[in-house]
């Protein structure tokens, strides 16, 4: 395999969002987090606490998600967000941007908004990645002016898209592309290797995952966690006893002594 099993797994934060989880839902999930040995949890604020119960001791992160999904919350609320997802157990922070302040071109608000909570969250030990919404964004360049942002900011990680940033189609459709390879190369590109990239929204298969990898990202957010490892898994041991059979030695043929 391309990529050791450590490497891929460590890729993943089990993404926890979804509004319709059940408590019970989030705790079987937290286990299978620790079972699979994944980066982190990414789980909705109230949950904290029940995360890090759950995952003390394991090497797993408990990541909590700020100004979720629309990033519309004032700045103060998004600090005080990150200080109780900290305070509960929280070592990894998601937040997302004021979107549209970003599309207004309000480029000091949106600096002053992603700096409160990296202070907020640098103070208590805990990492931050930006969610830029890729798919609400109208252009190239204002998807790059946010790259550049966030390291300014002193984000840890720049991350793509909520999974929930739906956009109108023509034909009245709602839907979202997320982890673009054209996105993912762009904000690569544009940030210095100081600062990481995370994608989130339409990874589901192994082959996406590890093209991730190959891209540049360091995260990627998943909720199809089980899926993507249990079919490295199977490919893993596929090649291991294909490449058995490869190096197998063929037993000598004896000719035999007739003549022509």
């Amino acid at each position: 395999m391309k990529y050791t099993y450590e490497e891929i797994a460590g890729m993943i934060d089990h993404s926890l969002l979804h509004p319709t989880m059940t408590d019970k839902e989030m705790e079987r999930e937290c286990k299978l987090a620790n079972r699979y040995k994944v980066a982190s949890v990414c789980i909705k604020p109230y949950a904290v606490k029940m995360a890090a119960r759950i995952l003390k001791g394991t090497g797993v992160a408990v990541g909590a998600v700020v100004g979720f999904p629309h990033g519309g919350n004032v700045t103060k609320v998004k600090v005080f967000e990150t200080e109780q997802a900290c305070g509960d157990g929280a070592t990894e922070i998601d937040m997302v941007i004021n979107i549209g302040k970003a599309r207004s071109g309000d480029w000091n608000y949106v600096k002053k908004d992603i700096r409160a909570v990296v202070r907020a969250a640098h103070k208590r030990g805990s990492i931050v990645k930006v969610i830029i919404e890729n798919d609400f964004m109208p252009n190239d360049r204002i998807k790059r002016k946010l790259c550049r942002i966030c390291e300014d900011a002193k984000a840890d990680y720049v991350k793509t898209s909520t999974g929930y940033g739906f956009v109108k189609g023509k034909d009245g459709r709602y839907g979202y592309e997320g982890a673009t390879e054209s996105d993912l190369k762009l904000m690569r590109k544009a940030c210095s290797s100081k600062i990481n990239i995370k994608a989130a929204g339409g990874v589901r298969d192994l082959d996406a995952l590890m093209h991730c990898r190959d891209l540049g990202v360091r995260r990627v957010g998943a909720s199809a966690t089980k899926t993507l490892l249990d079919a490295y898994k199977a490919r893993a041991r596929a090649e291991k006893n294909s490449n058995k059979a490869l190096r197998k030695p063929v037993k000598e043929t004896k000719l035999g002594g007739g003549g022509y």
